[in-house]
């Protein structure tokens, strides 16, 4: 840091004495951890082997865990001294050439490493994107740069992963321990990152460097809301929802969907869940008001109350109905229970209000989720299955609907979403289904009222997702490296079409010159270009080669025998044939006119027009002409080219509306091509960011935002959507009021209006 200002200096210095504090406290606790879970894996050893590996690694933890904090700090120093400089080479140091002459394939292990940790990075940049924006302006100040994004902020999750896997190797352990330890500090140093964040960012701004910057969102003026509707926007507040979107499913500053199959973006806040349930009570208190409206007639309901006790009790004897999946949906379970209540005591009976509201919302829950589950796959009976230990954990757990990452919740999105309408048929990995059934059977068998077995259950479930999610990445990221060589290829093929341009002029050369060199001698400056590089000795030989072609096949210019050896070589390096090389290089180093001898020239350009040039499939026809954007399609592209890679996008497919959900893995704003993937990582695609603009602004594409990316919160906002619009009509009279007035808030989902009376009695408000 010496070479920095003072003040940046005292500023970084003061960065780092705060963050040290907060990260070695972590540290220290994730080894504390990590030790004990070394000594449990070596206590439930299954072969004395496996036992000997575990305590062979623990020892090698405890004679060099003091190594891995300091060294976590040097290079939390070294990564903050790297303030403003040029990461790519020293200053007056020439870069050298790169050379593919030596190449190796990467270690699998590497590569593991890798994926998991731009796992934990990128899941902690959407986490705390906002606050990372903050602090990237605030290290661009400080670094007299633009400023910084994510990647390039010194204290930014990818720079302390990178920190974190480095100061790893001093530990001397094994792969397999390796990645426990990753876990073990993404659950322990990365979970309290945002608050460390927050916390960096005013400590900067308490030192001057941008004290006034801050995000104030555009707020909607509020207006008079009835009773019902306001526990309908605290009920959403309390479950971190939205019912308002885009139409392009992303408004500005909303964090978009970048999780794989079953999981979700990053944590959500707690809260209470006794008053958050309470709320929701609230709603369904509305949607009765209303049925009593719509049914004067109605007598109260006078019959003995079951004691949740005795409904769990009763529920508990069903569990061979449920394992068999005969039971179509949650109304059947409860006629059969009060059925049953009233063959034992010989008198009707009635649910609490608390129990009913709680049939209530898991029955409207289950039938959203049912309209995003295709009927036809695996998922559908599993979905049935789980009815009735589901119904068993909302009675006890109220938390189930209110609190996002219930292992429960959890386990029923991932059971939902293997069957979900936007999948392709080839989308689910074989290897899936087997664990689903397993995890949901386990369930069923074992599950005596303790949430024990829906953890158990969900993280074996969860452990085989994260496998699949790996091997997704690793796909998706060779995909991504050959896009990306694909777009170096672009870049020079560019810069090459430039310096011929350059070096020709104003000066007239005959037209099929101008061809060959517009393709062939294009082609050899090319791939000079990506082997060797701008500054290397090749590319300024194939320079000055090129005005040496100028210069002979301009009028009046003298043959160059020498050159047309060097013609060749060059044009067999890229493929050309010996024959065609040798005609190629004559014409370019003669002063032949257009007319002379066009029978050869008829044959060498027939010759060309038949060749696939350097780079291209054979398969890429002429782009098609496309009207300016309109000022929304222009949003929508300028969206696009600031969308973090990873976002879903959700395609229609027909006009039916049946939609495919795809991954933006990548895009190139030299080339505007992006590249899609599916949800094993496999290529389905490439499309230009104009083409998605103008899809997105007709409302054929659909950007997933984080809030609805997972089935399970889709479902629960169309549950919460359904009882909104009943609380609207609520301040209607029901004589006076159109049942089919109001569709709800959300036009992205259909609505299921449709549900059941406390009693038992089915009412239905189609949308």
């Amino acid at each position: 840091m010496a070479t920095l200002p003072r003040r940046v200096r005292r500023v970084l210095e003061n960065l780092l004495h705060a963050a040290s504090d907060e990260l070695e406290r972590h540290l220290t606790q994730t080894l504390d951890d990590f030790e004990q879970q070394l000594f449990r894996l070596s206590e439930h050893a299954r072969n004395p082997a496996v036992q000997a590996g575990y305590l062979q690694t623990l020892r090698a933890l405890r004679l060099n865990r003091a190594d891995l904090v300091p060294r976590f700090m040097a290079g939390l120093e070294a990564s903050l001294a790297t303030l403003g400089r040029n990461a790519s080479h020293p200053p007056g140091v020439e870069p050298q050439p790169v050379s593919f002459r030596r190449l190796s394939l990467v270690d699998e292990s590497e590569m593991d490493e890798e994926a998991v940790m731009r796992d934990i990075a990128v899941r902690q940049e959407a986490r705390a994107s906002l606050t990372l924006h903050l602090l990237g302006q605030r290290f661009g100040v400080l670094a007299g740069t633009p400023a910084f994004d994510a990647e390039r902020i010194p204290l930014g999750p990818r720079s302390l992963c990178r920190i974190m896997r480095d100061a790893s190797q001093s530990l001397q352990l094994p792969l397999e321990s390796r990645l426990l330890l990753y876990r073990l500090f993404d659950r322990k140093v990365m979970a309290a990152y945002p608050q460390m964040l927050e916390m960096l960012n005013v400590a900067v701004a308490a030192d001057g460097i941008l004290p006034s910057l801050t995000f104030v969102p555009i707020r909607v003026r509020a207006t008079s809301l009835s009773e019902s509707e306001a526990a309908a926007n605290a009920a959403n507040a309390i479950t971190g929802k939205s019912s308002r979107r885009h139409r392009s499913g992303a408004s500005p500053g909303q964090r978009t969907h970048t999780g794989w199959l079953g999981q979700a973006d990053g944590e959500t806040p707690g809260g209470d869940d006794n008053a958050a349930f309470d709320l929701l009570q609230q709603l369904l208190s509305g949607r009765r008001e209303l049925i009593g409206k719509l049914r004067p007639d109605r007598r109260p309901d006078d019959r003995e109350q079951l004691d949740t006790s005795e409904v769990l009790s009763a529920l508990a004897g069903m569990r061979d109905v449920a394992a068999a999946g005969n039971t179509r949906n949650l109304l059947d379970i409860k006629q059969a229970l009060l059925a049953q209540m009233r063959q034992q005591r010989g008198h009707g009976t009635s649910l609490s209000l608390q129990d009913s509201d709680t049939f209530e919302l898991l029955d409207m829950l289950y039938r959203q989720i049912q309209r995003e589950v295709r009927s036809d796959a695996p998922a559908s009976p599993l979905l049935r299955k789980l009815q009735l230990p589901l119904l068993q954990v909302a009675l006890k757990d109220r938390g189930f609907f209110v609190r996002a990452h219930h292992p429960a919740r959890q386990l029923l999105n991932a059971v939902a979403e293997s069957g979900a309408r936007w999948l392709d048929e080839d989308d689910i990995d074989p290897q899936l289904l087997e664990p689903l059934q397993a995890a949901v059977n386990q369930v069923v068998e074992n599950f005596d009222g303790d949430t024990a077995v829906f953890d158990a259950s969900n993280r074996d479930l969860q452990a085989q997702l994260q496998h699949l999610a790996r091997k997704a990445e690793m796909a998706e990221r060779r995909h991504v490296e050959a896009a990306r060589g694909k777009e170096k290829l672009e870049i020079a093929k560019r810069q090459a079409a430039e310096a011929i341009t350059s070096i020709v002029g104003e000066q007239r050369l005959p037209k099929f010159v101008r061809a060959l060199l517009n393709q062939a001698w294009a082609d050899v400056l090319t791939l000079t270009l990506l082997r060797q590089g701008h500054d290397s000795a090749d590319w300024q030989q194939q320079l000055e080669s090129t005005r040496r072609i100028v210069a002979t096949c301009g009028h009046g210019g003298t043959s160059d025998p020498q050159l047309a050896t060097h013609i060749e070589a060059a044009l067999a390096q890229v493929g050309y044939h010996v024959e065609e090389a040798a005609a190629i290089a004559r014409r370019l180093t003669s002063a032949v006119d257009d007319d002379d001898d066009p029978a050869s020239r008829t044959e060498l350009t027939m010759r060309l027009k038949a060749r696939v040039r350097l780079g291209e499939d054979g398969a890429e026809g002429q782009k098609e002409e496309l009207p300016p954007r309109t000022p929304e399609e222009q949003v929508h592209y300028d969206q696009l080219r600031v969308m973090p890679y990873g976002t879903w996008i959700e395609f229609i497919t027909n006009q039916q509306g049946d939609v495919v959900r795809r991954r933006l893995s990548w895009y190139s704003p030299v080339t505007d091509k992006a590249l899609f993937v599916n949800q094993r990582g496999q290529r389905v695609g490439e499309q230009s960011l104009d083409s998605v603009g103008r899809m997105l602004a007709r409302g054929q594409a659909r950007i997933v935002v984080a809030e609805r990316g997972r089935l399970i919160d889709r479902a629960w906002q169309a549950t919460l959507n359904a009882l909104r619009s009943f609380a609207g009509r609520n301040k209607r009279d029901a004589g006076d009021g159109d049942p089919q007035a109001d569709r709800g808030h959300d036009d992205g989902d259909a609505q299921d209006h449709g549900g059941h009376a406390h009693d038992g009695d089915a009412t239905e408000a189609k949308p």
